[in-house]
């Protein structure tokens, strides 16, 4: 009985190992995303299916990692450093015509956000030559193709934050984001005006923005994790549409862990106007689908602007 029972211990001792090598196999690899900026309300259902378990039901480690001063989404997606990440669609056909295959794997917006504020009272497209504020970390294809188109010649002054030139004066205008700088000019005490901004979705330019995009590289040998990843990312969106105030709570503790100086207002403004945003302008329903007719539009666009090498179509981006 006693070597029995030394067996037995000396068979369990064995098992244990084994039980820990599978435990260790069957853990998901991570999947890095990384939201295009910093954190605030345009990312706020990543924020809730992660949060609310909506990834863990599906059984995938999501590490949500913003970008930083030295290295931007897009330069991370470009390198590899991250799995998936948000882009504007002009920023992914860029990519694409880049040489950098990608995939759309869920859209959010339906509309485009991109406004062009001025400062003197006018609107901007009467100002040709004016001095307008950009962004230096990117998102400006559009707005630079819609200049050239409307023969603007704008002179444009790049800078980190645009509004802080814009609310100092020194810019005749500001390029905007409807849900972000806009609401910043406003609360900062500046009468602005309809008259003032011009709005690039009212002037047939309304081409989708943010959507989740992977490399078609890593998305060839992820396709299980990827399709979970959209799955869970599109339900904790319609939570946030459903719950905007416990989601605008989960907002707040991303904000404040990560040390952005912001408010509790002007996050509200920017969810109430991002999830407007992602409302189709035909069927008024979020569909989170790309649609082939503004995704033509844009790379005509930016095809005749000379932003692209070739067309990008809708099978450069399907899964």
């Amino acid at each position: 009985m006693k070597h029995l029972t030394v067996i037995g211990a000396l068979l369990l001792l064995a098992v244990i190992p084994l039980q820990a090598q599978s435990q260790r196999q069957s853990k998901p690899e991570p999947i890095i995303f990384t939201p295009q900026w910093t954190a605030q309300a345009q990312f706020a259902g990543y924020y809730v299916a992660k949060e609310k378990g909506f990834y863990d039901e599906e059984g995938i480690d999501v590490q949500i990692v913003h970008p930083n001063a030295t290295q931007s989404s897009e330069e991370r997606i470009r390198n590899n450093t991250s799995h998936v990440t948000t882009l504007q669609l002009a920023q992914a056909i860029q990519i694409i015509s880049d040489g950098v295959p990608l995939v759309n794997l869920l859209q959010t917006s339906m509309n485009n956000a991109l406004v062009i504020v001025s400062r003197r009272g006018k609107n901007p497209l009467n100002q040709r030559g004016a001095r307008v504020a950009i962004w230096q970390a990117g998102f400006t294809q559009l707005a630079e193709c819609m200049v050239k188109e409307s023969q603007l010649d704008y002179e444009w002054i790049k800078a980190a934050n645009s509004v802080n030139l814009f609310i100092a004066g020194a810019v005749d205008a500001s390029v905007a984001m409807s849900y972000n700088e806009y609401f910043q000019i406003l609360q900062s005490g500046i009468s602005i005006t309809e008259d003032y901004v011009y709005r690039l979705s009212d002037h047939n330019y309304n081409i989708q923005e943010d959507g989740l995009y992977m490399t078609r590289a890593y998305y060839q040998n992820h396709k299980e994790e990827a399709d979970k990843f959209a799955r869970a990312s599109r339900r904790g969106w319609e939570y946030v549409a459903e719950h905007p105030e416990e989601a605008l709570d989960i907002v707040m503790e991303y904000v404040q862990r990560n040390f952005i100086a912001t408010n509790r207002v002007i996050q509200g403004l920017m969810l109430q106007e991002i999830l407007r945003l992602q409302l189709d302008p035909d069927t008024g329903e979020r569909a989170f689908l790309l649609r082939p007719d503004m995704l033509e539009k844009a790379s005509d666009l930016m095809l005749r602007n000379g932003e692209i090498k070739r067309p990008i179509t809708m099978e450069d981006l399907s899964r």
